[in-house]
């Protein structure tokens, strides 16, 4: 006799996502499994206020003739699916019937499977499959980096206005800005040195840099290699290419495979030398660690990558617990407001970035625990930009009324998007910072 469990009562587990079998693009099933986890959603509503998703899905139930899921066109289906930021929060902090609840409800896991079959039908936008291209994007911009962040720079209206209308990028949104070197480049030329007297001494960190950190803030990681490097920690820093978050977005599943296998290759050979994988970047550690995993179960590395992969809080205060903070750490005046993000809080590991930050001595350490509303291509295309903003501000007012000085987020894109809203009254101006900036900053490192 089999025993079901109640979600709720027991730890959520995730399926594989079955990306290569032949029914998971197929209409006829797809459409059947869709309206069955909406009709349970609807009956539901705990995720009411998470995205527009849910709102807009209740509201086309509720406003049809017989309040029925049946009388649902399939049609209807793409203005849900556009709303997911994929942010996993409903998977992860709402849902009461997740895996291994007999309704087998993943609600972020149906939108991608269902933008899979928008993508075989020429259905999804072309601009974001293009700006899923980091690499690519990456080493063309760092021609002339200088000419890029001028075009893009969002004051420059001659520019502007005709990129929004050839690609549908919102004028009004700041784009990142390409380096003239790379992080790993000016890890390679930096002449830090370790502190052998730090009581972790013997450590190795292997810093996978993450896409952003390295083409578009190398702050974040020269502040984290300066951290490891005072507590005594050997390190590495690595870009073996981007995880593929931004084609996992646009469930391009073939592309995220290969470069799982690309990265997790590099990095695995590290691991077997001794190392420890640290990312700098939120999505790029839930990649890693569970959606790889996911997509590609049958790799050992990529299984073997997941177990040994931290973020780079989550390893300071490991390192805490374990052997020991290096002694300095000074008071933040003005205090700090940590800005949970979504792909920290789907880790499922706490919020590390607030543990971490308990460490400073004397320091106000406020926390707001709300989705960006960035997501990806969500916060930057003209189409999804409104509602972006929506929730952005939302969250922003949020960490206004914390009255701190300085707010930090995992997610360099949230922190981007939250502090164009933080700052729009010009006389308090907000200093927004990865959080290990912050602590390298309380080190006097940087």
């Amino acid at each position: 006799m089999v025993i079901k469990k109640e979600g709720s009562l027991s730890p959520p587990t995730r399926n594989k996502i079955e990306w290569s079998r032949d029914d998971y693009i197929d209409e006829v099933s797809l459409d059947a499994e869709m309206r069955r986890e909406f009709e349970v959603c609807h009956g539901c509503r705990r995720c009411f206020n998470l995205c527009d998703s849910f709102p807009t899905l209740f509201n086309l139930i509720d406003n049809s003739p017989n309040e029925s899921v049946n009388d649902l066109k399939s049609k209807d289906f793409e203005d849900i699916t556009e709303k997911c930021t994929l942010c996993d929060m409903c998977f992860m902090t709402k849902c009461p019937y997740v895996p291994p609840h007999e309704f087998n409800i993943d609600f972020p896991h149906l939108m991608l499977r269902y933008r899979t079959l928008q993508s075989k039908k020429g259905r999804l936008p072309k601009t974001p499959k293009y700006l899923a291209k980091i690499d690519q994007n990456a080493k063309l911009a760092s021609i002339a980096p200088s000419i890029v962040n001028w075009g893009s720079d969002k004051k420059n209206k001659i520019a502007r206005k005709p990129l929004e209308w050839f690609t549908g990028i919102d004028q009004g949104v700041e784009l990142p800005k390409f380096e003239k070197k790379t992080f790993i480049t000016q890890s390679q030329e930096s002449k830090n040195k370790i502190n052998i007297n730090a009581p972790a001494f013997g450590r190795k960190v292997a810093i996978y840099s993450t896409c952003y950190v390295n083409y578009n803030n190398s702050k974040v990681g020269n502040a984290a290699e300066k951290v490891l490097l005072h507590n005594g920690i050997e390190i590495k820093t690595t870009y073996p290419g981007c995880c593929g978050m931004p084609f996992f977005e646009q469930s391009q599943h073939d592309k995220v495979k290969k470069q799982s296998e690309i990265v997790s290759k590099e990095l695995c050979e590290l691991i077997d030398q001794g190392y420890d994988i640290v990312t700098l970047t939120a999505s790029c550690g839930l990649m890693l660690k569970f959606e790889w995993p996911l997509i590609n179960s049958e790799n050992e590395n990529i299984i073997k990558l997941s177990e040994n992969t931290y973020d780079i809080d989550q390893y300071i205060v490991d390192i805490s617990k374990k052997e020991g903070l290096v002694a300095g750490l000074k008071y933040i005046d003005g205090g700090v407001t940590v800005h949970n993000a979504c792909h920290a809080r789907a880790q499922n590991m706490g919020n590390k970035a607030l543990e971490m930050l308990k460490n400073l001595p004397g320091t106000s350490i406020e926390t707001v625990e709300k989705c960006a509303g960035h997501g990806g291509t969500f916060g930057v295309m003209k189409k999804t930009r409104k509602l972006a903003k929506k929730y952005g501000q939302i969250t922003a007012r949020q960490i206004k009324n914390k009255k701190t000085k300085y707010m930090v987020s995992d997610c360099p894109l949230a922190c981007k998007h939250l502090n164009e809203f933080l700052n729009e009254d010009k006389k308090n101006k907000y200093v927004s910072l990865h959080p290990i900036e912050i602590f390298a900053k309380s080190y006097n490192l940087i």
